[in-house]
């Protein structure tokens, strides 16, 4: 389901994907408030369209403005054990890494997923990018299939 929402002029550009985190301390007062904090926080979105001919309106978050966007929920590329890696399957994450350094990382502490909660594998795309997990953990590379927004 796509959603019109804004976002910072520098990052509206199509395909560009982000994590919703919520509200900025200095959304506090923004006649705008309406139609930007409209997406569910913690989830991933894409943006698949811009509005053209819309204005660049004022914030106080982001130095150049914000404009309109269209924007859906987007799948999460994850590692998960191997065991519970079948499309169609749930799975969840591994659990902590502290190794920030490993090419896995972003994998296993992915953006817009979240420890212990199981999530439906859409896509198997196969070994992570590590040669060894400095953990021991036998790992695959899935996608998650993209939440449907939360109730607000």
């Amino acid at each position: 389901m796509t959603t019109v929402t804004l976002i910072g002029s520098r990052l509206a550009d199509v395909g560009r994907e982000f994590v919703y985190d919520g509200e900025s301390p200095d959304c506090a007062g923004c006649p705008y408030r309406g139609q930007c904090l409209n997406l569910s926080e913690g989830t991933r979105y894409r943006i698949t369209g811009i509005r053209e001919n819309a204005q660049t309106l004022d914030c106080a978050v982001h130095d150049a403005g914000v404009r309109a966007v269209e924007v859906e929920p987007a799948p999460v590329p994850a590692n998960v054990p191997s065991k519970r890696a079948y499309a169609g399957s749930k799975a969840s994450l591994a659990g902590p890494c502290p190794h920030t350094d490993c090419p896995s990382h972003q994998y296993c502490v992915p953006d817009g997923a979240d420890f212990g909660d199981e999530r439906v594998i859409d896509q198997v795309l196969g070994d992570p990018p590590h040669d060894h997990c400095p953990l021991g953990r036998d790992l695959t590379l899935v996608k998650f299939r993209a939440e449907r927004e939360r109730q607000r």
